[in-house]
């Protein structure tokens, strides 16, 4: 209906740099059924705030676990996960380094301790 005001949920973001950083910021955005969290991400980065570091390439390169996150508490891709009218609190993966937002290191343990031992060659 025109005229109507467009429902907005409360979208909370853990941010920071390090696990220790951590600060949540809240975000209403305005809300459609059946969008995906990633969409609330995508929107608050291109309408709230710019430096909002998310990661996800299944738009472009098809490389699907890039938009692994913690919604509400469990482990979600943003992409499937459908944000509610209650809204929804994203965190980093927990298991995951934290190299700034909602960017984890996605490389396995072993990969990065096999790294770190090969630079210090």
């Amino acid at each position: 209906m025109q005229g109507e005001e467009q429902q907005t949920v409360p979208v909370t973001v853990m941010r920071g740099l390090d696990r220790d950083d951590m600060q949540s910021q809240s975000f209403d955005v305005p809300f459609v059924p059946g969008m995906s969290v990633l969409d609330a991400l995508i929107w608050i980065r291109g309408h709230a705030d710019p430096s909002l570091a998310i990661r996800y390439s299944c738009i472009n390169a098809n490389a699907c676990k890039e938009c692994s996150v913690m919604v509400d508490g469990q482990v979600e891709y943003a992409c499937t996960a459908r944000l509610t009218p209650a809204g929804a609190t994203v965190a980093p993966l927990e298991n995951k380094t934290v190299i700034r937002d909602l960017v984890t290191d996605l490389a396995p343990s072993r990969e990065r301790l096999d790294k770190l031992l090969a630079s210090r060659r």
